[in-house]
């Protein structure tokens, strides 16, 4: 075996990577498995988007090399897009900039400014490009536990002083994978006022911010007085336009901050396929006239998802937004243990809390990603575990 770089070695086991591979087995011996694991749906994308993309597939000219210009088409898009769902004015050349989804993103932008041993303050559990990504730059990731006597939200001002003073980088997710949270506007003005006063990076990883449900709007962190100084917001049509698979998102905010992730990512990347840009543009056509059905179509699974799985003896709560439901793991099993259960003994795959980070120990994820009838009979099964 080859060396590994410290770093890689540092690095946690990945989510879901281990869950496939029991599915797999299980499938192969004739059982019917219901995955509740990865937020990836079931739900088709808007026609439009496909149909754009058939469009220009053979257009040579959406063969060649975006770089990190990218479409210009795609920038204007998502300037407009920011102006009217936020009220925030961008620059579509120095305040945006297409990635490849909004993963690689958030993964790349500490390389751009972490030094050795800088501190990266990250939601515990969360999403696994933030470790990730601090990691393999040699800083160092500062995990705080979301606890629901915390509202889900990282007490900044319960942060260590010698971590608060090496403190570069802020990482928020609202609303919140995986514990469906959302955030008042003075947890993002403190964060605001937190980093100015550090100096540090305010990352606002905005995956979810169209998936939201009873009235509640999702804010940009951009909305908020003195943000543009440090902040830089990330956005995907993963979630919102069911893109999953076309790997596309864009960075938005402060222009220096979006000028070194570009210069980063010129040295790893090429850009996104111009063609995928160009049903991008599509994708954000069509978010007044489509995005609702979407959105109603999720709202109608956490209905179903909530009521069938309390009926089931469980305590689910109904999250005003994203596509997960936060469930408290009963009588004290470890998440884990709890997770191979149901997908051993009843061929449903639930994601353990633990997997997203020692904070998210007692609870279990479901991704709202199943028609209403397999996510009712996901909760009877779930049900006899009990």
């Amino acid at each position: 075996m080859k060396r590994v770089s410290s770093r890689v070695g540092s690095l946690p086991p990945y989510p879901l990577l281990a869950i496939k591979e029991k599915r797999r087995v299980l499938e192969a011996a004739g059982v019917d498995v219901i995955d509740l694991g990865a937020g990836d749906s079931d739900l088709e994308p808007p026609a439009a988007v496909i149909e754009k993309l058939r469009e220009v597939a053979g257009d040579k000219a959406y063969g060649r090399y975006g770089f990190q210009a990218g479409l210009p088409a795609f920038r204007e898009a998502v300037a407009a897009f920011m102006s009217k769902r936020f009220g925030v004015e961008v620059d579509p050349w120095k305040e945006v900039l297409p990635l490849i989804g909004s993963k690689e993103g958030i993964a790349h932008l500490p390389l751009g400014f972490l030094e050795a041993g800088d501190v990266g303050v990250v939601p515990d559990p969360g999403y696994q490009a933030y470790v990730g990504g601090i990691t393999l730059a040699g800083g160092v990731a500062h995990e705080v536990p979301l606890r629901p006597e915390n509202d889900f939200l990282i007490p900044l001002e319960g942060l260590p002083t010698a971590i608060a003073e090496r403190t570069r980088m802020l990482y928020l997710n609202y609303p919140n994978n995986p514990t469906t949270a959302v955030a008042p506007d003075s947890h993002y003005a403190d964060a605001v006022d937190f980093c100015h006063r550090r100096g540090a990076i305010l990352l606002q990883d905005h995956a979810y911010s169209e998936i939201a449900f009873d009235g509640y709007r999702p804010r940009s962190i951009l909305e908020f007085a003195g943000a543009a100084d440090v902040a830089i917001e990330f956005h995907s049509l993963s979630k919102t336009y069911n893109m999953t698979g076309w790997r596309l998102g864009w960075a938005v905010g402060n222009a220096e901050i979006i000028g070194v992730l570009s210069r980063v990512k010129s040295f790893m990347d090429t850009g996104q396929f111009l063609g995928v840009q160009a049903a991008g543009v599509a994708a954000l056509d069509s978010w007044e006239s489509w995005v609702p059905g979407n959105v109603a179509a999720f709202e109608a699974r956490r209905d179903a998802a909530v009521a069938a799985l309390n009926a089931a003896g469980y305590s689910a709560s109904s999250p005003q937004a994203t596509m997960y439901l936060w469930v408290p793991v009963p009588r004290g099993e470890p998440s884990e243990a709890f997770a191979t259960r149901a997908l051993e003994q009843e061929g449903v795959v639930v994601l353990p809390g633990s997997s997203l980070g020692a904070g998210g120990e007692g609870f279990f994820r479901i991704a709202l990603t199943v028609s209403e009838d397999r996510l009712k009979e996901a909760a009877t099964r779930l049900g006899r575990l009990l």
